[in-house]
């Protein structure tokens, strides 16, 4: 009786050690991913600004360059601070990078124009204005065939963090 009890415990340690692959588990994958913020805050001082080219003849088609500027300021527990500055192409780009003035009465002219800023990074004091300046340039080869008229665009200029 003993032997008997004895194989029939084992057949079924066996069979229960068989079957184990089947209760096995199903993984799955958990992607992760962390942003790890910076101690630098910076925000613009001065939060608009107007780079105005004036006339412009087509009958006489000149370069304008002109320029304006913004001003930042970095905060936070970091010192010095790091900074990052983008410019969006316009409301009416004519690519990435191309930026374009829209009539204002008569939307479908348009005159090319580029822009530059004076930092896109950088390290800086905490606690200091910085001057940010945009230099705008207008090709007299792009006006020199547009309507008259005021032509017009907005660009938006980032900072972070």
């Amino acid at each position: 009786m003993k032997q008997l009890l004895r194989h029939s415990l084992l057949a079924t340690l066996g069979l229960s050690l068989l079957a184990s692959p089947c209760l096995a588990a199903f993984n799955g994958v958990v992607n992760l991913s962390a942003v790890v913020l910076s101690k630098s805050v910076c925000r613009f001082v001065t939060t608009s600004s107007t780079l105005a080219f004036g006339s412009l003849d087509p009958g006489n088609p000149v370069t304008v360059n002109m320029s304006t500027s913004l001003t930042f300021r970095c905060q936070g527990s970091a010192n010095p601070a790091t900074y990052q500055i983008t410019p969006d192409d316009g409301l009416s780009p004519l690519g990435a990078g191309s930026p374009q003035m829209q009539h204002l009465t008569n939307p479908g002219n348009y005159i090319p124009y580029s822009i530059s800023l004076s930092t896109l990074s950088g390290t800086i004091p905490k606690n200091v204005n910085q001057t940010l300046t945009i230099d705008g340039t207008i090709l007299g080869s792009d006006y020199q065939t547009s309507i008259a008229g005021d032509y017009a665009d907005t660009i938006t200029i980032s900072i972070i963090p």
